[in-house]
């Protein structure tokens, strides 16, 4: 597979709704997922997480990027996990939402900043990680997608989404998404 015939939004949204299979072993068809999915997050600037979903292969795999809450913080290098498992979970937040697959499309979503996950890395080792604040966030939205579940579902209402435009000074403003938008 490469870069040129991934879609991260799939001609087939109801592709984004599957649930995801788990990996039975870590061989050279998923380490070739994993370096799919880094060399595609990398390549898309505006991106700090990416499940095997999002490029139309159901398998229990997602990369993230973590330490990039703003402009100014690069977020570090992608970290694959491979059949994740939240383990733990706590202290619910509203935060930032959007993602790859809907873009331009962003939402407050209550989401913890709290998260315990295990899960195999690209080696097929087995670890356990505690995620904090914004990367528990995106690691949560991350395995929401192996579940067939997108950020649009846990907005509380369409007033939760809006989209991002600049002004006539040339500022970002958070414009609401209406139900006409659709």
């Amino acid at each position: 597979m490469s870069i040129q015939k991934i879609v991260l939004f799939s001609e087939n949204p109801a592709a984004l709704r599957q649930k995801s299979e788990p990996v039975r072993v870590v061989n050279r068809r998923v380490k070739k997922l994993v370096k799919d999915l880094k060399d595609t997050l990398l390549a898309n600037s505006n991106g700090i997480g990416l499940a095997a979903p999002q490029i139309n292969v159901h398998s229990r795999v997602v990369v993230v990027r973590l330490g990039g809450r703003s402009d100014d913080d690069e977020p570090g290098p992608p970290l694959a996990l491979i059949n994740p498992e939240i383990v733990a979970a706590g202290h619910d937040e509203r935060d930032f939402d959007g993602c790859l697959s809907l873009p331009g499309l962003f939402a407050e979503t209550v989401r913890p900043h709290y998260l315990r996950v295990t899960a195999l890395d690209e080696r097929g080792r087995p670890f356990d990680r505690t995620f904090t604040g914004f990367d528990a966030v995106v690691v949560h939205h991350e395995i929401d997608h192996l579940n067939g579940v997108l950020f649009i579902d846990r907005i509380g209402s369409v007033d939760d989404l809006y989209r991002v435009e600049e002004d006539k000074d040339g500022q970002l403003v958070r414009v609401p998404v209406t139900v006409a938008d659709f």
